[in-house]
């Protein structure tokens, strides 16, 4: 996989004046089934999160509140990512390294996630990573 898969997504925006609605649905607008679901909040100052790649789970991340920084790394390059807004979606493909950092004070990042956790899954250590970039695994 390679970063130009990686992308940003807007989502529906419900306006009006008792406030906004975003929708998600899995298979129309996103490129996955929704499996899972999780939040990173209460992340201190200074702090990152990430620091792994996937090795077939698809997500979107999504600044539900606040924002956050994504630095996106498939082996060849890096592009970052600046997230700030609940209607759009950064879309991550397997084989991208991921580190999140730059998180404001009360942001929330939620995550779906194409399937449930397996740790089998996980490219934890940056060097093992690119090694299996190299060789296409």
């Amino acid at each position: 996989m390679s970063l130009s898969e990686c992308k940003m997504i807007d989502l529906p925006k419900v306006s009006n004046q008792q406030g906004n609605l975003t929708f998600i649905e899995g298979g129309n607008h996103i490129p996955f089934d929704i499996k899972r679901v999780y939040y990173l909040y209460d992340v201190p100052g200074g702090a990152a999160r990430g620091g792994h790649a996937h090795k077939k789970l698809h997500q979107l991340i999504i600044a539900i509140s606040g924002s956050f920084d994504i630095t996106l790394d498939d082996g060849q390059g890096q592009k970052t990512f600046h997230l700030n807004r609940s209607y759009n979606g950064l879309y991550i493909c397997p084989m991208i390294w991921r580190e999140l950092n730059n998180f404001s004070t009360g942001s929330v990042c939620m995550v779906l996630a194409s399937s449930v956790y397996r740790e089998d899954d996980y490219h934890r250590d940056y060097a093992e990573f690119l090694e299996s970039c190299r060789s296409g695994e």
